[in-house]
């Protein structure tokens, strides 16, 4: 049998910085052969960029120590170990042999750069062609990779791309000099599901035409039953587990590979408590998985919805237009309709699920509500009060009442305050609590109720992870007890075992403060699941409204069927 292409044995990483070590990867074995698709699956921070990032030796050393190990890449009958390979051979290696799509396109590409001349610059680097050969060959990429009008693109900055096109951009610029090794970090984290769906049949496709080997790094296991011939399960720097997907899915072996996929919400009907990563790893050693571990798992007393009662939101004729193109003395000729007549009731206690695309429109309707954004015309009634003829005085006054998670919690945070001073902000602003060891103590109560402790007051945001600085903008929400909460895409970047604990946090919440709720995302399996309602929205309009089960089980629009349908690994189905 040949030697793997990519042949990972026994490497160790550390980092060292002032003194402190920090042991990344232990001891890591995998291989990848030509056409085959290895699936690295672990939460953030288990190592799985650490281990991408190792192969091209992209760490930078200090801090980065490699312990022991060896990586060998061999093309043809060629072995070269990377841990060992001079300056000049990497150079060559990278983009060539083997190419990397990062995570996120937005902050990998050159935001003073056109697109094709990013691409074209790579071809020019390893193929030393003409610069007409080099266009010509981008071009070509842009097509193989289903760009749209792809003459027009190339000469195009990122920033006027969608994500999915930045991502198609990327794989372009991967594919370029025909790599016999594609990495693939995290390439559809947070994207649309009907996006997602399409670059990974494009990383299938193009991996069967170019008999690639293919690392494919994700923290969805999803995406991994879609794509993937073998899997290896990391956590905490090790690989756990590693064997087939067909032996990963139906018969895993580690406790925490079965977390991974117990605790994906489309397995669970709307009001049970979703499994955690911790459920897992404490049973481990004493009972199996299924007995004392599945306690508290079962479905709970829920606040149901109350549609006898007058609604608590009422929007009617809702429109929100931003100016498209001007005329020569300024005059708007076109409008981008965000928001089309949109007509909807969300009742007392009643989560109300908002689903589509990006650039539907249900951000831009989640802010209308809030006026955060101005809208164009329409009625917005909370609890009786049109929000668009409110003086601001009263509008204002009512802001503690309606409150906005925001998708991403890092750039909602100040970063240079700490995370108690953020929280304790709003109490102050509206006069809620008088006194600042008061507010303080009604904070550390709020970090409490979020799984915080009292030590994270005096913490900043750049010192927490992902999912507790969503846990920390919750608490801010919740600061001043509202009875009404927009979850604007609050889960969408998240692993899917942190997902899990925050979905348990909002139910929870919900129960002891009782708020009506708007909970807006791209993911319907997730929007079925903490729904009493689902409302799809697609091009600023709304496709149905329905249960979340008729919705999800029974769509009667072809876009929500699609969106159902784009939904890796068959979750739809279970």
């Amino acid at each position: 049998m040949p030697a793997p292409l990519l042949d990972i044995r026994d490497l160790s990483v550390e980092f060292v910085n002032n003194g402190l070590v920090t042991k990344a990867l232990k001891d890591i074995n995998i291989s990848v052969r030509r056409g085959e698709l290895l699936a690295i699956v672990g939460e953030s921070g288990s190592g799985k960029s650490v281990t991408s990032l190792s192969i091209l030796q992209l760490l930078p050393s200090p801090p980065a120590v490699y312990r022991s190990g060896s990586i060998e890449l061999t093309i043809d009958t060629n072995t070269v170990d990377l841990l060992h390979a001079s300056a000049a051979q990497l150079q060559s290696i990278r983009g060539n042999d083997v190419a990397m799509i990062f995570q996120e396109p937005m902050t990998s590409l050159n935001p003073v750069l056109t697109c094709g001349f990013q691409v074209m610059e790579a071809i020019k680097r390893h193929r030393k062609v003409s610069e007409k050969e080099a266009i010509a060959r981008t071009i070509a990429l842009f097509e193989k990779v289903k760009l749209p009008d792809p003459s027009a693109l190339f000469a195009r900055y990122p920033h006027q791309l969608s994500g999915g096109q930045k991502q198609r951009v990327m794989i372009a610029m991967a594919m370029s000099c025909d790599p016999a090794l594609l990495i693939c970090d995290e390439p559809t984290t947070a994207l649309d599901v009907t996006v997602q769906k399409n670059i990974l049949e494009l990383i299938r496709e193009l991996q069967a035409q170019n008999n690639m080997g293919v690392i494919f790094i994700t923290h969805d296991l999803g995406v991994v039953a879609e794509i993937a011939d073998r899997v290896a399960v990391m956590y905490r720097g090790e690989i756990v587990e590693q064997n087939s997907t067909a032996a990963i899915f139906q018969q895993p072996q580690h406790p925490y590979t079965k977390a991974l996929l117990a605790c994906r919400p489309a397995l669970h009907p709307k009001g049970e408590r979703l499994p955690v990563v911790s459920d897992f790893m404490q049973a481990e050693g004493k009972e199996r998985f299924g007995q004392s571990a599945t306690k508290g798992l079962q479905p709970e007393v829920e606040l149901k919805p109350a549609p006898d009662l007058p609604p608590v939101l009422r929007v009617e004729h809702l429109k929100v237009y931003f100016p498209a193109r001007k005329n020569l003395f300024g005059k708007v000729e076109t409008y981008t309709k965000a928001v089309d007549d949109v007509s909807f009731e969300v009742y007392p206690g009643e989560t109300l699920g908002l689903v589509g695309e990006s650039g539907c429109g249900k951000s831009t309707l989640g802010r209308a509500i809030l006026q955060l954004v101005g809208a164009t015309g329409g009625e917005i009634r909370y609890k009786g009060i049109d929000l668009l003829k409110a003086p601001s005085k009263l509008l204002q006054s009512m802001r503690k009442d309606m409150q906005i998670i925001f998708q991403d919690p890092y750039s909602s945070l100040n970063p240079r305050i700490t995370v108690g001073e953020a929280i304790s902000e709003p109490l102050k602003v509206h006069g809620i609590i008088s006194g600042r060891r008061a507010r303080k103590e009604k904070v550390i109560s709020l970090l409490e109720k979020v799984d915080l402790r009292p030590e994270h007051y005096d913490r900043y945001p750049h010192e927490f992870s992902g999912g507790q600085r969503q846990r920390i903008v919750i608490a801010r929400a919740l600061a001043l007890e509202p009875s009404f909460v927009i979850c604007d895409e609050s889960v969408s970047a998240l692993d899917v075992s942190v997902q899990a604990q925050v979905l348990n946090l909002l139910n929870d919440l919900k129960k002891e403060y009782g708020f009506t709720s708007i909970f807006i995302s791209h993911d319907l399996s997730v929007v079925r699941y903490i729904s009493d309602r689902i409302m799809v929205m697609n091009k600023g309009k709304i496709e149905e409204t329905g249960s979340s089960e008729q919705v999800y089980r029974s769509p009667k629009s072809s876009y929500t069927m699609r969106l159902i349908e784009s939904i890796p690994g068959g979750l739809a189905s279970l």
